[in-house]
């Protein structure tokens, strides 16, 4: 019995092995040739099995960790001359200027986005995830100090790195591991480039493939995270022009916005009280009895001051002797 079943199951598989063998396999010499799978960074996919990942809206990114999320490219002509020929071309150093406050919190939110972006990946993964920061700063399509990028958008539902927005902040931290993260942001501050990662300005983990994936041209993959930049004049290395400007805002998520309060609606107007007639209801004529005919007509004036006169030969009120005293105070 065991071998007639073990039989049936090998004969179950092999016809089911062959049907898949017949679907799989072209239609036939004639059969249209698919064209060869694209390869490198600039394939449209970006990466193998890109397909198979779940793709999540750019409205969504907040609550997506580990990527970042997009923003709105600066109104500004873009030259002619400029070809962007697909390459990666390393960051220049960067050099933080500003006084003492602004490197003490620039290091803190630099040290923030490193720690809770890729605390337990390699190296060059908290490298690249520094150097996607300070690209940012130098980028006219990001705030120009380090703790304005990393908290942008904070205080709205949008924030442009997940951490800020999806509560990761209020875990306690592990020191060893921050301390690592402090080290390498102390590194990219004082001009140590991760050149491998280019000009990225995007990144995004294994878990998930945003809508924006597709509009960039991917850069590396280092960590846990795939790294993008900009297509066309805003991912090349002249586009990266602006200025530090230094003035650091204060570490951390910005206060939320307070949606504005309405002005309570007007009370509507209280329909108009339907105007009621003073004047009294006629009654046609020829239904009043002659004897009432003048029922009702006012008196004239001296008719109406004449006093009634009154009742001659009344007599005077008397009052019987023992009850004269009625009603005074007993002494």
């Amino acid at each position: 019995m065991q071998a007639r079943g073990i039989a049936a199951a090998l004969l179950v598989s092999l016809i089911g092995a062959g049907y898949s063998a017949q679907a799989l396999a072209p239609a036939g010499p004639g059969a249209a040739q698919s064209d060869p799978t694209p390869s490198g960074y600039e394939a449209e996919d970006h990466f193998p099995g890109a397909a198979y990942f779940t793709a999540i809206d750019d409205g969504e990114m907040a609550m997506a960790g580990g990527a970042t999320g997009t923003t709105e490219l600066p109104d500004m002509p873009v030259p002619d001359t400029v070809v962007d020929d697909g390459t990666i071309i390393a960051a220049r150093p960067f050099a933080l200027a500003g006084n003492a406050n602004d490197h003490a919190r620039a290091l803190q939110c630099l040290t923030d986005a490193i720690y809770y972006e890729a605390a337990n990946e390699p190296t060059n993964g908290q490298r690249a995830v520094a150097q996607v920061v300070l690209n940012r700063v130098r980028h006219p399509a990001f705030p120009a100090t380090v703790c304005g990028v990393v908290f942008q958008g904070s205080e709205r539902s949008g924030c442009q790195f997940s951490f800020a927005c999806d509560g990761s902040m209020r875990r306690q931290r592990a020191r060893a591991a921050w301390d690592r993260a402090e080290r390498v942001a102390q590194a990219a501050l004082k001009g140590d480039v991760f050149a491998p990662v280019g000009l990225a300005t995007h990144y995004h983990t294994y878990a998930v493939t945003p809508s924006w994936n597709r509009k960039l041209v991917m850069t590396g993959v280092f960590g846990a995270h795939f790294f993008h930049r900009w297509q066309g004049w805003w991912g090349t290395a002249a586009a990266f022009s602006q200025r530090y400007r230094g003035g650091e805002p204060t570490p951390g998520p910005h206060a939320p916005i307070q949606p504005e309060k309405l002005a309570p609606a007007a009370a509507p107007p209280a329909p108009a009280a339907a105007a009621v007639s003073t004047r009294p209801a006629t009654t046609p004529s020829a239904n009043i009895r002659p004897r009432y005919a003048d029922s009702g007509t006012p008196r004239d004036s001296q008719q109406a001051d004449i006093s009634a006169p009154e009742a001659p030969g009344l007599p005077e009120s008397t009052i019987l002797d023992r009850w004269k005293g009625t009603g005074q105070p007993i002494r």
